[in-house]
């Protein structure tokens, strides 16, 4: 069951960072297997987070697309299809 925490309410450059300090305890060398294995468990949550929100920022990435007069509109997006 996971635990609640704010992860999923961090922002993209927050989880990063997060990540990175994560990664810097568990190199450390001094942490407790059990200590370990809950920084890689919200190492793991952090992860997800952070694709979720590069998917959704490629997404809308690719809805942009310019006019022929030069001006970018949002294109719509067919989520059933993957494309616009």
């Amino acid at each position: 069951m996971p635990k609640t925490d704010k992860t999923d309410e961090l922002s993209f450059e927050e989880g990063i960072k997060r990540l990175e300090d994560i990664v810097e305890a568990m190199e450390g060398g001094e942490l407790p297997l059990e200590s370990l294995m809950e920084k890689f468990e919200e190492g793991t949550r952090l992860a997800k987070v952070c694709q979720d929100q590069l998917a959704k920022a490629e997404v809308r990435i690719q809805q942009i697309e310019k006019t022929s007069a030069g001006d970018l509109k949002l294109k719509p997006f067919d989520a059933q299809n993957g494309n616009q």
